[in-house]
């Protein structure tokens, strides 16, 4: 069996375009799974994250195996990003202008368990320092514990996210559509927010 050596960059703008097909499909495969159960198209992905590439203090910490793209972690400064977070944030009485939202993380089944997680919290947050902001925030899927969909070997982030130092924040949540895997039409979708003071 070959060794698996993983290598991790940070990269903005022209740099991701040419990723921009193994990133769309990556996150395809992976958000099919639980908890997102998220039936996705390439050519969607495609177009959301080059226009996420292209904007301003974003990037996107790529995980390799090789050449090969096995992960991937996005942030930007919540004050570019999704409107429905703002308005979340802003109705809790946070200045979104204080915050780097950490976006999605993927990465494939078989590449879990060797730290990727963590470089991608660590890349991030020096991203956000970076910036000066104050805060890194990101949002949670929230699934019924007893949906029969779950698998029976899942296991919970929520004690990794609090060994990296984030509050749950569940008064802080934001709703999002998409389709699910099967599905005809997009649902709604709720996201329980998690903070971390980076100054703390």
């Amino acid at each position: 069996m070959a060794e698996i050596h993983l290598t991790f960059e940070t990269l903005a703008g022209p740099a991701l375009h040419p990723l921009l097909p193994d990133l769309a499909r990556l996150r395809t495969i992976v958000f099919r799974g639980w908890p997102y159960l998220y039936e996705g198209e390439e050519a969607y992905e495609r177009d959301y994250l080059r226009a996420y590439a292209d904007a301003p203090g974003a990037v996107v910490v790529v995980c390799r195996d090789g050449v090969r793209v096995v992960g991937a972690a996005t942030c930007e400064p919540m004050s570019e990003g999704h409107e429905p977070v703002r308005r979340s944030f802003q109705a809790a009485g946070l200045d979104p202008a204080q915050f780097c939202y950490f976006g999605e993380s993927v990465l494939l089944a078989e590449y879990r368990g060797r730290g990727a997680g963590v470089r991608f919290f660590t890349e991030r947050e020096a991203h956000a320092r970076s910036l000066g902001l104050r805060f890194a925030a990101f949002c949670a899927v929230v699934r019924d514990p007893d949906d029969p969909r779950r698998p029976a070997d899942y296991v919970p982030l929520d004690a990794f996210w609090r060994k990296r130092g984030y509050t749950p924040r569940p008064e802080i949540t934001v709703t999002f559509d998409w389709k699910e895997v099967g599905a005809d039409a997009e649902t709604p979708h709720t996201l329980s927010c998690w903070i971390k003071d980076l100054d703390a």
